[in-house]
């Protein structure tokens, strides 16, 4: 299953210096099987082209002037309400204002309020801009209305600070919108655990014997089953690989606290969770004996 296909995604860009992730974004979400349609705000054009979406989409990239035009009378509705999703990357202190208030004085955030698809936002400003108290404020009212908001992370900003407010990547968003677009899925309403990685067995304070499992196989069945819409418990040992975006990770060692972790969350489960809510445990770990 590619949760992606046949999946319409309206990716609003708007205007920041952040606006090269959001090409990088359209093109993985194209190149994944979504059909990505772009939509960028008049600032956003002074920072990269609709050429350039439409190049990495192989889509039209629309502009606020296209509102003006032929089918400008329909053209916000039907971007809105084809959405499967909105994304929003990046997303200004100012668009975060707008969307707020519901202001609508361009073809982004006409869409945003002609659409019920979910809506994610990633937040690019300056380190101030983002922590002012109305920032903070919109980000509560967005929250409190169920739009997702991811990041934005710490980091080197283009005024030369280092501080929150630089865009989430690309991939890291990808994984949430995975989450997003499956949470409806058939697996929705089921727990499921997944064991995965090669555990490692102490030989002394020193040295440890352990096995060849690169944990990848039991990463993709828990990327898998998020696809699905399940909630995922990933136990896994030590790997270089990183948790799926929407799976509650639990960091073991040894086989023996494997064990006692996957015995741990599934009497968790059976106690606390009612039908029509069931369990599954999936072992892709080699556990020693």
């Amino acid at each position: 299953m590619n949760i992606f296909q046949s999946k319409r995604i309206l990716l609003g860009v708007t205007g920041s210096i952040a606006c090269y992730k959001a090409a990088d974004l359209a093109s993985k979400l194209a190149q994944f099987g979504a059909d990505v349609d772009v939509v960028l705000t008049s600032a956003a054009a002074q920072f990269v082209s609709p050429l350039t979406f439409q190049s990495v989409t192989g889509r039209r990239a629309y502009v606020d002037k296209d509102l003006w035009g032929a089918e400008g009378h329909v053209l916000h509705v039907s971007l809105g309400r084809e959405a499967d999703l909105i994304v929003i990357a990046p997303a200004t202190a100012s668009t975060l204002a707008k969307l707020t208030a519901g202001q609508s004085d361009n073809l982004i955030m006409l869409a945003v309020l002609a659409s019920k698809a979910p809506l994610l936002l990633a937040p690019a400003m300056d380190g101030g801009m983002y922590e002012n108290p109305s920032t903070q404020a919109n980000l509560k009212a967005l929250t409190g209305r169920d739009v997702i908001i991811v990041g934005p992370q710490q980091g080197h900003l283009a005024s030369g600070l280092n501080a929150l407010g630089r865009m989430t990547e690309p991939m890291e968003l990808i994984g949430h919108i995975r989450k997003v677009l499956g949470r409806k899925g058939p697996l929705a309403g089921r727990k499921v655990i997944v064991t995965a990685g090669g555990t490692q067995e102490a030989i002394d304070p020193v040295r440890s014997i352990s096995n060849r499992s690169s944990g990848k196989q039991g990463y993709a069945l828990a990327q898998a089953a998020i696809d699905l819409g399940a909630d995922v418990d990933l136990i896994s040992a030590p790997t270089a690989l990183a948790a799926p975006v929407g799976s509650q990770l639990v960091e073991v060692i040894s086989a023996a606290e494997m064990s006692s972790a996957v015995t741990s969350l599934h009497v968790q489960m059976f106690f606390l969770w009612r039908p029509p809510f069931r369990t599954s445990v999936l072992n892709m770990s080699p556990l020693k004996n």
